[in-house]
């Protein structure tokens, strides 16, 4: 690791932010001259924003800041590919000019001044480097419980996670040559990026509150998300099926015994709700197994037809370098 002057690239995937673009400019602007005159950072170290197919004008705005200043750089993906392709593909191509990057999202709630001590961990010798939220006060109840929720299921099922960490994070150039190697379609880097290995270590801080525009992960995306995440790095939810047919097995099993008995007594079973409720019970498990593993079969789908996950329709960094 060099002891001081990498070429950092902060990587940040946008999606209709033209509202919110200039504040995050101005404030990364203002932290990257601090870290260049402080000599923490190559002079050559920039902002490179990536327009994920964004309908307003956010692609605009980053090829005007591209020319105002040579702190700032973009690509633009040919169509929208979501917010973890957007963010790969800014990941992969910074990869070809920084010694290592930081990602963070368009919002400015992640806080630019954690980027100092991501620095003082990577000159440590970290190659990764989380941020993590120091709190969730500023969550309302519902969010707060279903993400520290989620966070348990996915430890329960196995998967490798950072307890409040989203996608702020620090890559050494070899992490992402490591990240490279991971070829599936279904992205969720929070539970990839820990596969890598190396030495990593967390820094906290408070998040804030978004300053203009709208969240881009409403309730039915957030779903979504949370479970591309589970099906992505985690077979349990199969074995679980497993497990559940095993048991209604054996309970039909005891029922039969039962029943048997019952009718060498000569007594009249009366089941009709027995029967309705056992129909609709054993209805509801398999249309659930089935769903479930039609969630896998999906996955398979899309990963033996090998499609890229990103296409570069235009990039920056080949105009000005």
């Amino acid at each position: 690791m060099e002891n001081e002057g990498d070429i950092l690239y902060i990587v940040v995937p946008c999606y209709n932010e033209e509202e919110m673009l200039p504040i995050t400019a101005k404030a990364l602007a203002k932290k990257l001259s601090a870290l260049k005159q402080a000599g923490r950072i190559s002079e050559k170290s920039k902002v490179m924003f990536i327009d994920d197919g964004s309908k307003d004008k956010t692609w605009e705005g980053i090829e005007k800041l591209n020319l105002i200043s040579s702190d700032f750089t973009g690509i633009k993906l040919s169509r929208n590919r979501g917010h973890q392709n957007a963010l790969l593909a800014g990941l992969m191509t910074a990869k070809k000019y920084a010694d290592v990057t930081i990602s963070m999202d368009a919002d400015l709630q992640d806080d630019v001044n954690a980027i100092d001590s991501f620095l003082d961990k990577y000159y440590g010798g970290c190659d990764i480097v989380y941020g993590v939220r120091s709190s969730r006060k500023t969550d309302t109840a519902f969010k707060r419980n279903t993400a520290r929720a989620y966070y348990k299921l996915l430890e329960k099922m196995g998967v490798e996670i950072t307890y409040d960490h989203a996608d702020y994070r620090l890559l050494s150039r070899r992490a992402l040559d490591a990240l490279e190697q991971f070829r599936e379609v279904n992205l969720f880097l929070r539970g990839l990026v820990p596969l890598v290995g190396f030495r990593s270590d967390v820094v906290k801080y408070v998040r804030n509150e978004r300053e203009k525009g709208e969240s881009k992960y409403p309730l039915k995306k957030m779903a979504a998300f949370a479970i591309e995440g589970i099906t992505s790095l985690s077979i349990k939810p199969i074995r679980f099926i497993t497990f559940i047919g095993i048991f209604v097995f054996l309970v039909s099993i005891i029922l039969l015994i039962r029943f048997f008995a019952v009718w060498c007594m000569g007594k009249t079973v009366e089941g009709w709700a027995t029967i309705v409720i056992s129909i609709w019970g054993i209805g509801g498990l398999q249309l659930l197994a089935i769903g479930i593993i039609g969630e896998y079969i999906g996955k398979i789908y899309l990963e033996t037809k090998n499609r890229p996950r990103y296409i570069i329709e235009t990039d920056l960094n080949d105009k000005k370098q």
